[in-house]
Parts: C-alpha cells; structure tokens; sequence
C-alpha cells in the first residue's frame, strides 16, 4: 500500500512555446496501510457483497462510464486514479516501460521493459499468452469444459461456432484470469498465423471465481473475441478473449481494430497475419479473462495448476507427441 506524492515540474518543448506539465512521483508507506488493507480484504472475501457490488449494478452503462473516464487526458486525474486502484489492488508498474500517464488507459494498456518477459526457449512449449491466475483446465469432454466446479458449459456456444468447436473434442483447455492490476496485454503462443477472428457481442459480468460459481454459462453470456491461430503444422490453436465488468474491450493488432461495446462492423472478420512466438497480439483495457484451447497431444506444463500465478512467457503447455 502507498501514499502517492505528486511533484509537478515543467518542461519546455522546442515546439510549442507553452510549459507542458509532467508529474515524478515519490511512493511512501503510510501507517494506516496494513489497517486499510485489512479491511479491504474483509470486505472483499464476503462472497454476497463481493458479488453484490460487482454484478448486481448496472454493468453495461458502468463499464462504458469506465471507458469514458479511463481516457480523459490529464496527467494529475491520472495519478489521483493510479493511487486509488492501488488501495484495492496489487498494482505493480516497477517493470513498466513508462511510470508517469497521461491517462488511466495507459496505465491499463502499458508497455513493459524490454525483457521484462521472457519467453520459455524450449520450441515445443505452448507460451502463456498474458500474465494470469490459473482457472479451470482439463479436457473437452462430449463438447463442455467447466467454468468452475459443477458448472460445465458448451464450447460451441463459447466459440458461436459448432464446427470450429467440434474440432476440439477430447483436447485441452486453460482459463486464464487477468486481474486488473496485472499486464494487460495478450501475446502469441507460438509461431502461427492468425487465421480468423469471431466477436460476440454480450453482457458485461464480472468474471471473478464468486461469479463464476454463481452465474451459470457465464463467459457464454459475455462479450467476447475468438481468435483462431494455425501452427505451422497445421494444427489449430484457439484463444478465447472475455471481455468483463468495466473492461468491454478488446484492441486487436492485426486488423488495426477495437471490439468494444459500442462495435457495430462484422462479426466474422478474417485475418490471414503470421505471428511470431510471444508476439504482442493485442490488450485488454482493464482485466479479464483469456481460455486456451488446444490440441489433445498437449500435456500442462509443470507448475500450471488452478490458482497458480503464471507471466505471460511462461510454458503454458507441452506437445507429448
């Protein structure tokens, strides 16, 4: 926990004659710190206001709110957010390739320090597309994978696709949660081209594990981007992108495109872009949720278990054959 002191100096630019305002900042540890979090955290680990405050509000205007609000341009608003999301989370930006925003979203979309990330050298690792807690994971089984414990739901209704999902019986599966102190950006697990993306229009649920255990096919309900991804073997990969409570948003790379609440253009829109292994695929703007589908011939990587921490770079899985 930290007190934020903003120092305002000011810069001349050779190009314009006005001062523009840039903020340093100093962190301390305030003394009440422990007290606050503590009380931060029992509020929070009470499932029935937990989920209260998070989905029973009216989630669709309150993440478009966010996504006005994230981006107004004013370096001290900016602070002044950046140290009250940190009462609440683990916000972290000592690798951060930037420490001062003019914006909240840029501090959600940030960039990292070269090297920051590395990528698990080994060529028939499966990398971790983003940074993430480990969820559900196992096999497709008769078309249904699990969101939480007893509550399966269909893939062909996550993907929109019966086909495409289909093509996916008896592999493997990973959900991976992004919070919203985590790296926000989504990388590509190895080297393929992206073949297709699919964006389905939804609610906004929160996607924390007390909503998962109470809101029955919830990522199917969601907002969400399917992008599929073809090895050089031709194998296929699938990455399924959430969207959720105060996020609602996608930034796509490849087809210079944000999916977002308020996107009325296709819903089917082919690709055709090779990607290279840990190739930056695009951001979430604030957190959420990414689940992996691949091949059967995968085997998860050792330490990747629901409720590890993994960084995206990590192995996420591992080929048998």
């Amino acid at each position: 926990m930290r007190r934020v002191v903003i120092v305002v100096s000011r810069v001349r630019h050779a190009s314009d004659s006005d001062a523009a305002h840039h903020l340093s900042v100093v962190d301390h540890t305030p003394p009440f710190a422990s007290a606050l979090r503590s009380l931060r955290d029992r509020l929070l680990l009470q499932e029935d206001l937990n989920f209260l405050l998070t989905n029973r509000v009216p989630r669709i205007a309150l993440t478009r709110l966010m996504g006005w609000y994230s981006r107004i341009d004013s370096p001290l608003l900016a602070r002044l957010s950046i140290a009250v999301w940190r009462l609440f989370t683990e916000l972290d930006l000592s690798d951060a390739r930037r420490r001062r925003f003019r914006s909240l979203h840029e501090c959600f979309t940030r960039e990292l320090l070269p090297g920051a990330r590395p990528l698990d050298p080994r060529p028939r690792a499966l990398l971790s597309p983003c940074d993430a807690i480990v969820g559900a994971c196992g096999r497709v089984r008769c078309g249904e994978v699990l969101q939480a414990k007893g509550f399966p739901y269909p893939v062909a209704d996550l993907f929109g696709d019966s086909a495409e999902a289909a093509g996916f019986e008896g592999g493997r599966y990973l959900t991976l949660r992004l919070t919203s102190a985590m790296y926000h950006r989504f990388h590509a697990p190895c080297d393929a081209v992206l073949e297709h993306v699919r964006f389905l229009s939804g609610d906004t649920w929160n996607v924390n594990p007390i909503a998962l255990a109470r809101v029955e096919r919830l990522f199917c309900r969601n907002e969400r981007v399917v992008l599929r991804l073809r090895r050089d073997d031709g194998g296929v990969l699938v990455l399924v992108a959430v969207a959720a409570v105060m996020v609602a948003s996608v930034r796509l790379h490849a087809l210079d495109l944000r999916l977002h609440l308020g996107y009325r253009g296709p819903a089917e829109l082919p690709c055709g872009r090779r990607v290279a292994r840990g190739e930056e695929l695009g951001w979430f703007e604030h957190g959420s949720t990414i689940i992996v589908f691949a091949p059967a011939d995968c085997e998860p990587a050792a330490g990747v278990a629901p409720g590890e921490r993994l960084r995206m770079g990590q192995a996420l899985l591992e080929f048998t054959s």
